[in-house]
């Protein structure tokens, strides 16, 4: 009575699991087009950057992006499997054997969350890896030639002191988790606080007290503008006040998370955007497993009785919303007006209760 249910177990496991590889893999190369495209318009299918170059770039910029694409793989290999053992009667013969719908949906269930524990431990420190690179590889093209890359997000402001005075400074991209910056803008006040000067800059580097600055005009109030291959800009910032100031969080991997949120803690520096990342990974193979219960509601209808299309149609509305959600609650975590623990742990809670209630109403009537 025990192989039985191991057999069955072992047996939707490998089909899920072979989806949601499928489903996956196909992603990824959907996104890789995308993100090529993207590219070539950006560079306006400039002689000045090669193809190959492009695709490199891309492919870069591909695991951090397929991160936010694996609960719809989850999902639809949900789905896929359950009207996979249903068109062929597999699940009445399952059914017929004395299992349960809760001993059948385990598998993938278990599976779900193991998913999500490996792409938090292993994917995603490969994945902020590849965006780090990515960024790193924007910049350098951006010197290069004669073109801007700036992707959504990536800019930053910063107000910082000095020994002459406060500065701000706008960076387009950063790189090095915030030591580099590219196509900057620093403006400087004296210490009477009066704008003094605008420095245009091709890139920054930290050092120890200032910021070197390569390329850089000098636009004064007093003076025509100058021309520098090296000018320098003083600072009281640490490394670490800069990296939580400008390091993309998701250029930060899981296993580094913890000490990026005590480092900006200890500076006096908000974290809540890399508090709210830790805690969403976390939450990560919970929201997972959420997709498989969300899926099984609208997957297990036998197929004679029809209405098939309308119930995975539903499914997939569901899991959507359900990810809309996960966003929007994200969106507000990052801006301060929802706790991070509250704004990562509530899509996942909810679609797995929500998925459970539906089943216990189905199932055990």
């Amino acid at each position: 009575m025990i192989a039985r249910p191991l057999t069955i177990g072992w047996y939707i496991s490998r089909r899920f699991m072979f989806l949601v590889a499928s489903i996956f893999l196909a992603c990824l190369m959907l996104l890789f087009m995308v993100e090529f495209v993207q590219s070539l318009s950006k560079s306006g299918i400039s002689q000045d950057v090669p193809l190959l170059s492009l695709a490199i770039i891309s492919a870069a910029k591909i695991p951090a992006l397929s991160e936010k694409v694996m609960p719809f793989a989850v999902l639809f290999a949900s789905i896929g499997t359950y009207l996979g053992l249903g068109s062929k009667s597999e699940l009445v013969v399952i059914r017929s054997a004395g299992l349960s719908a809760w001993q059948f949906l385990m598998p993938s269930v278990l599976t779900a969350f193991a998913i999500g524990i490996v792409t938090v431990t292993l994917y995603n420190p490969m994945a902020a890896r590849f965006k780090e690179l990515h960024l790193q590889m924007m910049s350098e093209i951006s010197e290069e030639s004669s073109l801007v890359f700036s992707a959504a997000g990536t800019d930053a402001w910063l107000r910082q002191d000095g020994v002459d005075g406060q500065t701000i400074i706008h960076a387009r991209n950063s790189s090095g988790q915030g030591a580099t910056l590219s196509n900057v803008t620093v403006y400087v006040y004296d210490q009477d606080d009066s704008f003094s000067a605008r420095i245009e800059a091709s890139r920054a580097n930290l050092k120890s007290g200032f910021w070197e600055l390569e390329d850089a005009w000098v636009i004064s109030t007093d003076r025509e503008p100058q021309f520098h291959a090296s000018y320098s800009i003083s600072t009281y910032l640490s490394a670490a006040q800069v990296q939580e100031s400008f390091s993309d969080p998701d250029t930060v991997s899981f296993w580094q998370l913890q000490s990026f949120i005590t480092l900006a803690e200890r500076a006096g520096l908000s974290a809540t955007g890399y508090r709210i990342k830790y805690q969403e990974l976390l939450a990560r193979p919970l929201f997972l497993a959420a997709m498989v219960l969300i899926a099984a509601t609208t997957s297990l209808r036998i197929f004679r009785f029809g209405g098939i299309g309308r119930m995975v149609l539903t499914g997939i509305l569901v899991g959507f919303l359900l990810f809309v959600v996960s966003k929007f609650l994200g969106d507000l975590g990052r801006a301060g007006r929802v706790n991070p623990i509250i704004a990562a742990w509530s899509p996942g809670i909810i679609g797995a209760l929500a998925g459970l209630s539906f089943l216990l109403y189905q199932e055990d009537g």
